[in-house]
């Protein structure tokens, strides 16, 4: 039996169903931590394990260029490296995510050494980058698009900050309030450009699957998360609360 291409509205809305489904935004760790119920090392620990994810995003995106055969496609892909290491002296998601580090209570050359990182996240983000390298172009691609379900959990995750928090001001938070800005853009093109290419109900699949194996990731370091600094068990080589501190 030949399963037929899906048209571009039904491709779309199931690429969009994934995020309805599987994005974290749905984790209860969030929902823990925009409503104030968070800890000080819970809030760390978040802290030091999510930078370990934002610290690979460049070499996942590095990754993904050096596969890229048209110049046209490493030009636009190649901001989203500058929108996270920034300029040679200033800016960046990278710095930005340091500066809340600072802001917790937490040494951010610590945070940068990646020593206190949890066993699973760094399975779960070296899976993602391999993937990146290794997928179908069409899958690599498609797997950054849990970014059209990002500006929610930001914009949540900045009045949950503000509301409940006393390290968060406009300048700790500063990383969130530039993804509002940085994620649409980046969505805009590639979701333009996976519908164009998806030519196929193979290359459809290829790309939905993608995009549901990122969600995975995602989901899998909130998991190793709550198990590890809110139900206690924190494996061997993690961060340990005495840790770290500036």
């Amino acid at each position: 039996m030949t399963i037929h291409l899906d048209p571009p509205d039904l491709f779309e809305a199931r690429l969009r169903q994934i995020g309805a489904d599987q994005y974290h935004d749905r984790h209860r760790f969030h929902a823990r931590l925009h409503s104030g119920q968070c800890t000080a090392d819970e809030v760390r620990a978040w802290v030091i394990n999510r930078w370990y994810y934002q610290s690979r995003i460049p070499l996942k995106d590095a990754a993904f260029m050096s596969r890229c055969t048209d110049p046209d496609l490493r030009r636009i892909w190649r901001s989203r490296i500058e929108d996270h290491d920034g300029g040679v002296d200033e800016g960046g998601g990278l710095r930005r995510w340091l500066k809340l580090a600072a802001a917790v209570g937490l040494d951010p050359d610590y945070v940068a050494s990646g020593v206190g990182v949890m066993p699973a996240t760094r399975f779960a983000v070296d899976a993602y980058v391999s993937f990146v390298r290794e997928a179908p172009l069409i899958a690599a691609m498609a797997s950054s698009l849990t970014e059209m379900f990002a500006p929610a959990i930001h914009t949540n995750r900045i009045e949950g900050l503000l509301q409940h928090y006393d390290f968060a001001n406009a300048d700790s938070i500063s990383y969130f309030r530039h993804r509002l800005n940085e994620a649409p853009k980046d969505v805009d093109f590639t979701l333009r450009w996976v519908m164009a290419h998806a030519r196929s109900r193979e290359d459809q699949d290829l790309a939905a699957g993608a995009l549901r194996f990122k969600t995975e990731v995602l989901w899998a370091q909130l998991d190793a998360l709550w198990n590890g600094y809110v139900e206690g068990h924190i494996p061997p080589g993690a961060w340990q609360p005495h840790q770290g501190l500036a």
